[in-house]
């Protein structure tokens, strides 16, 4: 499917680690009459930082006097407004449809940038995809409503990390055992650190095993020679 919205373009551009702020609008010299945005290819699914706007597909009435094709004068001031405008446009798109818990959710995300969870937090949320970071600010948000720490821990975890699994051990003392199910690396391990950071309640002790699982009697994948951890 093409990008053919402002906001379309914005979540694209979003989930491509590239900025809002890098985008810049300017008005289409070539466009269709039933399409918003003017791409080379009609069904684009790129994003380009420099984009070409049809600005009277939706929005006619604020553009039509604005911006004559007719008027050659301060063209620069006239450019600079134009992408100020769809940057504004663009915001009220993604706004209109959002639900009251997703704008919960990017407050949760301005809190964690803004440090109040701590600077060593937000650095670690650096490391995680956009979808990831509104992985963690949704489950801190219910972890606020529900209070329900371990099954968030364990939510939080099977969705940053796809074959991970934890298990709990509280015959002789309130123990967690991780299973991340991947290669350890700087970048794995912040990610498994900063969960336990906000989801982890104090009282539980941790193992953690990344490749390699440890062995579980009558399951059979986990009893395999030279592929069962050893703690």
């Amino acid at each position: 499917m093409g990008v053919n919205y402002i906001w379309d373009l914005v979540i694209k551009a979003r989930q491509n680690n590239l900025a809002k702020s890098d985008l810049y609008f300017s008005p289409a010299q070539v466009y269709s009459p039933y399409m918003e945005l003017s791409h080379e290819t009609l069904n684009a699914t790129t994003v380009d930082a420099k984009v070409e706007v049809n600005p009277y597909y939706r929005f006619y009435d604020i553009f039509r006097d604005l911006f004559d094709i007719n008027n050659k004068e301060e063209t620069e001031l006239r450019q600079t407004l134009f992408d100020i405008f769809i940057h504004f446009l663009a915001d009220m798109d993604l706004q209109m449809g959002m639900n009251k818990r997703e704008f919960y959710i990017k407050f949760v995300l301005r809190d964690l940038e803004s440090g109040i969870f701590g600077s060593s937090v937000w650095e670690k949320m650096k490391l995680l995809s956009q979808e990831e970071q509104e992985v963690v600010a949704g489950n801190i948000l219910s972890l606020y409503e529900t209070g329900e720490a371990v099954y968030l821990l364990k939510d939080t975890m099977r969705k940053l990390f796809k074959h991970s699994t934890i298990y709990a051990n509280c015959e002789e003392r309130d123990e967690l055992l991780f299973y991340v199910g991947q290669e350890k690396t700087a970048t794995s391990l912040a990610k498994l650190e900063l969960i336990k950071t906000i989801f982890l309640p104090v009282r539980f002790h941790t193992l953690t095993y990344w490749e390699h699982h440890f062995g579980i009697i009558d399951v059979e994948e986990t009893m395999r020679v030279d592929r069962i951890a050893i703690h």
